[in-house]
């Protein structure tokens, strides 16, 4: 499950050259399990065809007012009072200028006015457009009235001009989605997780490393700033993206982690610990890159400082302090010695011996122990096992646990 699951999402598509972007919007909401309806403009038919928002989506498209006669149904009331949320992408610089006005000469400025659901507003059009005093008046009015207007991006834009009117990658747009359907749970709060795995340098060539792809802890950085809250992701090397509206702080080895999260952990209220810290690294670490001739083949370790330990002995009063293991065998066990030792409120097992889910995969199952006891969460997406682990973590803060 997803913030989308089971949402019904109205998405509005009007006259741009930008709607043919919106389809793959369509297309990933509707893998994400949401109910999607399109509602297109006239205009929009000019640019992409109904036939294929219907094949992704699932569900008929409207573009009448009045298609729904024959059954009785009123398309704009229906639409309207059912949606979680509408969207308007890309939003032309007309339909802007309607809604601003409180016209409903059409299905999509009618829904508009029906519905009672968050109405997202993604204005795409030529930059001297968006740029016209009457489009920045007509978008101001709309915040006034309570839409949420997303700014577009920049670039070169269908006409070969360069300027700001472009409709947003599709990344930072499900994040505005997902941020309005969240629940704002941990608005005010400040959450620092760490995610990925550390090297330790043998020499500028070869390190000791773990599997770790950083995506559980990406998971919750991303899941908690769409619930409201400010995060720092402290980071050691992936190939992921960083989440939208979240501060990441890069480090490698495990002692550059433990500084960074030592230098944020003091004015936080949540710590999530979902890194896989090397335990060991190198005594030696050399500055020129060994021959293999030259390499010894007893190499040395000395133990890394172990920084969830080190965080649960000055833990503050009213500090959350989470941290995750990664197990092949005996998972309550170990989790509750952990859970223990470390001072810690809450700790999510993960069996590194399946296969849905160990490292580099896109599901998760974990066992969450906290002083309360247990719960086994289900197989599910990284956002999905985020979202329950933070579910647990909004209950510890609120004393529910």
């Amino acid at each position: 499950m997803t913030v989308f699951s089971g949402k019904n999402i109205v998405v509005c598509v009007t006259g741009s050259i930008a709607a043919f972007k919106t389809a793959i919007w369509v297309s990933d909401l509707a893998k994400e399990e949401a109910l999607v309806h399109v509602i297109m403009s006239r205009s929009a038919e000019k640019f992409i065809t109904p036939l294929t928002f219907g094949a992704l989506s699932g569900n008929l498209v409207h573009t009448d007012m009045f298609m729904g006669e024959a059954n009785n149904s009123m398309a704009h009331i229906d639409l309207g009072r059912d949606a979680d949320i509408v969207v308007i992408a890309p939003a032309s610089a007309n339909t802007i200028a309607k809604l601003a006005a409180g016209f409903a000469d059409n299905l999509i400025t009618t829904t508009v006015l029906a519905t009672r659901a968050p109405v997202l507003v993604f204005p795409a059009m030529n930059s001297r457009m968006y740029d016209n005093p009457a489009t920045v008046r007509n978008i101001e009015i709309l915040k006034g009235l309570g839409f949420t207007v997303i700014n577009p991006g920049s670039g070169m834009m269908a006409c070969k001009e360069e300027g700001q009117g472009r409709l947003p990658d599709w990344d930072l747009a499900k994040e505005c989605l997902a941020a309005a359907l969240a629940k704002q749970d941990l608005a005010g709060r400040r959450i620092l997780v760490t995610a990925g795995p550390t090297r330790e340098a043998i020499d500028p060539a070869r390190f000791l490393g773990n599997r770790s792809s950083g995506k559980m802890g990406y998971a919750l950085a991303r899941c908690a700033k769409r619930r409201g809250a400010q995060v720092i992701l402290v980071s050691g090397p992936t190939a992921l993206s960083q989440p939208h509206g979240v501060e990441r702080v890069d480090v490698k080895s495990a002692r550059e982690m433990a500084k960074a999260v030592h230098f944020h952990a003091e004015d936080c209220d949540v710590i999530i610990k979902a890194a896989a810290v090397a335990d060991y690294r190198p005594e030696t670490s050399f500055t020129e890159k060994v021959k293999k001739e030259g390499i010894d083949l007893n190499l040395a370790l000395i133990q890394n400082p172990d920084i969830l330990f080190e965080l649960g002995k000055k833990k503050k009063q009213g500090q959350v302090l989470v941290g995750f293991a990664a197990e092949s065998e005996n998972l309550r066990q170990e989790g509750q010695r952990k859970l223990d030792r470390k001072n810690l409120d809450l700790i999510a097992v993960n069996d590194i011996s399946a296969t849905s889910s160990g490292f580099e995969v896109d599901t998760n199952k974990v066992l969450l122990i906290d002083r309360s006891g247990e719960q086994q969460l289900p197989l599910t997406t990284k956002d999905g096992t985020a979202d329950l682990i933070l579910d647990r973590i909004v209950s510890i803060l609120e004393g529910k646990l």
